[in-house]
């Protein structure tokens, strides 16, 4: 039997790799789940009824591209949230936004890029959805360090101008998952003017948007109509997984020019799996209301102030600008984890798990990431273990 040698060379995805790690070993207390960015809050209270309402919706087969309200409720969203006017026909609904992050380059990277093969850049750590599509359409993904040294962010600006040149896809995580880094308005506006200057497409993973410490996290949607930039070098995604607790409706959307988002409604319309019309309904319900937005938001920032006493002594520790993980450093990733399984119950992620191995090293090896899902006493108490565990 034949298979293909595109994907040959993936690592296990995370969450295998953690399970084979330490599901072999007792933990060593109260398990405390601080592994998966699995929102743990509550969602919002008016959803069972705008489902209900919508039940007799699953009789029919959804509006592929997002029903005529979903899209109305998204566009007025980003008017609200980034002073911006993004017509329907500029939006697409998303079944979740690693559908969107991984169609975008089936749909728009090109099969060779000035004669030679296309460049996907990727920062590292990163979520791995990225590499896999750029090998999913025979891209050759780079791997570029995001680390203290850049800023948590990737800085593609210092890279050759010949490999510059073959990019056609840049992907960019503003709020950085895992080291909650935010990309500021001179990063965007630099970017944009080097993609403009290399001839490629941003692709921005803004998820972890409406999770911040002080002040909301620039968009690129934004910046780029600040700067003028041409519409079509920008594709934004957001979701409603942890703005609004809701990973299981699996509900996002991208943004970006009308000829980028035609051709993605066109590739969806082959291949997609729209999302049921009264989930939907409940999106659009979601995009439009921002009080539980707020209440959440509040729950996250009491959970940093926590982390920045809990932690206040350990040599290294930064606390995130925004999103809910905590991106710790060790020694060994992976013996950190194991340490901290079989002697507090507390599991969290080896940073390598995030990462490539590149030229350079794994960026990841000497961290953790630790999700910050669980209810402030749970967490308080749950960190605090790891604390005394690891750095006592």
């Amino acid at each position: 039997m034949i298979y293909p040698e595109r994907f040959s060379n993936l690592p296990e995805y995370a969450f295998p790799r953690l399970r084979a790690l330490l599901d072999s070993h007792e933990p060593g207390g109260p398990v405390t789940p601080m592994s998966i960015g699995e929102p743990r809050h509550p969602m919002p209270e008016f959803l069972a009824e705008v489902l209900a309402a919508n039940l007799h919706s699953f009789a029919k087969y959804p509006v592929n591209e997002g029903t005529p309200a979903l899209l109305g409720a998204i566009t007025d969203w980003v008017q609200r949230r980034y002073g911006v006017r993004v017509g329907p026909e500029r939006i697409m609904a998303l079944n979740g936004t690693r559908e969107g992050l991984f169609n975008i380059a089936l749909a728009l990277c090109p099969e060779d890029k000035r004669g030679a093969r296309p460049v996907v850049l990727t920062p590292n750590p990163f979520y791995q959805v990225y590499a896999v599509a750029a090998l999913a359409v025979g891209a050759e993904p780079q791997f570029i360090p995001a680390t203290a040294a850049t800023g948590h962010l990737p800085d593609y600006a210092a890279l050759p101008p010949a490999l510059l040149d073959r990019v056609a896809l840049a992907y960019v995580c503003s709020p950085a998952n895992p080291q909650g880094a935010v990309a500021s308005r001179a990063y965007w506006a630099e970017l944009l003017a080097l993609a403009e200057k290399h001839d490629f497409r941003i692709v921005a993973d803004e998820c972890y948007s409406e999770i911040w410490r002080d002040a909301p996290p620039p968009g690129l949607l934004e910046v780029a109509v600040q700067t003028g930039a041409d519409p079509e070098r920008v594709l934004v995604v957001h979701s409603l997984s942890k703005r609004s607790n809701l990973p299981g409706l699996r509900s996002g959307f991208v943004a970006g020019g009308p000829e980028s988002i035609r051709r993605l409604r066109q590739l969806r319309a082959y291949a997609g799996a729209p999302l049921p019309e009264p989930l939907q309904a409940v999106a659009a319900a979601v995009w439009a209301d921002e009080a539980h937005v707020a209440e959440n938001r509040a729950l996250y920032q009491e959970k940093y102030r926590i982390a920045d006493e809990v932690l206040a002594g350990v040599p290294g520790y930064s606390g995130p600008a925004a999103g809910f993980f905590l991106w710790l450093p060790v020694a060994d990733g992976e013996a950190a984890t194991l340490k901290l399984w079989r002697e507090t119950g507390v599991r969290a992620l080896p940073g390598a798990y995030l990462s490539r191995d590149t030229e350079y090293g794994n960026p990841g090896h000497g961290f953790i990431r630790a999700a910050m899902v669980a209810g402030a006493t749970e967490f308080r108490d749950g960190l605090t273990r790891l604390r005394d565990c690891l750095y006592a």
